[in-house]
């Protein structure tokens, strides 16, 4: 487990985190909790289906989404940490930016989830040494506006695991305690449909870096072509098959799963910590 975190974490099955969109412009719910008070109603809502984690987020990374500036992202979702972080929830913050990092930190976050792993902000690594809070680092190539034309890969594996490896280096360098890190494999971030499942179905590889795992599917788009034609195009759809992901990522040993819709994926990887303990 990485650390420092609560107690409660501590559980025998791999956690869950909920997603809060604090945006207009998502891929998944097209600014439906971008007003505070609704986004900290969802937050409740997602620890009351049982999220062990509340992700949230300012800053869409849909391909192609355009950057906003920290201080609108820190606008949008700083009081949003503050409220679920008082009320005892366990808050992440989705961002890619250094003064939004401390900030939230400031206010109760105890995880700084990046997806570009510290390329969009040098000053992430001495900021998340500075804090001690937990840090996901995701693997990136380039921003949502250029990440597609990057998704280039002789053996996607091994060059996503060099590329974490890489960047783990960046931040021990900078003094950031391994116990901090978490990493993320960047599942749709300058990966097509093919790199996904080929990194879905090799997790144990990355795992064998030696750091928590986390895993992001919820709704992407390489789900639609395992969902049923009719309803490809509509990202709600996709949240049984990412159940399946959460399940089946479970079982191959993730730290933790972020999902948009968080009742099914509970049952999905109680079904694999089940299914792991009476081998």
């Amino acid at each position: 487990m990485p650390s420092p975190l609560p107690q409660a974490l501590q559980v025998d099955r791999t956690l869950v985190m909920g997603i809060v969109n604090v945006t207009p412009d998502s891929f998944s719910d097209g600014g439906q909790w971008y007003e505070t008070d609704v986004a900290i109603a969802h937050g409740r809502h997602l620890l009351t289906q049982g999220a062990d984690i509340v992700d949230v987020g300012g800053e869409s990374t849909r391909p192609g989404a355009a950057p906003v500036s920290a201080a609108e992202e820190l606008a949008r979702v700083l009081p949003v940490v503050e409220a679920l972080a008082r009320e005892g929830a366990v808050v992440s913050v989705d961002t890619t930016n250094s003064a939004t990092a401390e900030a939230v930190v400031d206010a109760g976050a105890a995880i700084v989830n990046d997806v570009s792993g510290g390329l969009a902000d040098p000053a992430m690594a001495p900021t998340m040494a500075r804090t001690g809070a937990v840090y996901v680092l995701g693997h990136w190539r380039g921003s949502p506006e250029t990440m597609t034309s990057l998704a280039v890969y002789d053996d996607v594996v091994t060059e996503v695991g060099t590329e974490l490896t890489d960047r783990v280096s960046t931040f021990l360098e900078a003094g950031v305690r391994r116990e901090q890190i978490v990493l993320d494999p960047g599942l749709g971030f300058a990966k097509d449909a093919e790199h996904n499942w080929r990194l879905l179905s090799h997790l144990d590889d990355l795992a064998a870096l030696g750091y928590p795992l986390v895993v992001g599917a919820s709704r992407k788009r390489f789900l639609a072509g395992v969902v049923a034609p009719t309803v490809a195009d509509e990202p709600l759809a996709r949240d049984q098959a990412t159940a399946a992901v959460s399940a089946l990522s479970a079982e191959a040993g993730a730290w933790a799963v972020r999902v948009h819709e968080v009742a099914g994926t509970i049952d999905a990887v109680r079904v694999a910590a089940a299914w792991r303990s009476h081998r």
